[in-house]
């Protein structure tokens, strides 16, 4: 399991969208992909279900240049095309 810290905001998002730590925890051991974000922040994403039939993509911002890692921000969004990253 990665050492991470969650910021205010994020918790406070995560409790507004739904999701949990525990949600967060399985994308930042297994992403589906990990891209670079702005200001130095690592964008870890997976797709997920969240209980229904819809697909759903799990973004999980983070600040990785301290330690232990900081969760930034999490969301969820249906736009999976928008923000799938072809290889």
């Amino acid at each position: 399991m990665k050492s991470v810290t969650f910021s205010a905001h994020a918790l406070e998002e995560m409790q507004r969208r739904g999701i949990t730590q525990d949600q967060v925890q399985a994308v930042l051991l297994k992403p589906e992909q990990v891209l670079s974000g702005r200001n130095r922040r690592t964008i870890y994403q997976s797709r997920a279900s969240f209980g229904s039939e819809k697909q759903y993509l799990l973004r999980v911002f983070v600040d990785e240049t301290v330690k232990p890692l900081v969760v930034i921000t999490v969301y969820r969004t249906s736009k999976i095309q928008k923000y799938w990253r072809m290889p």
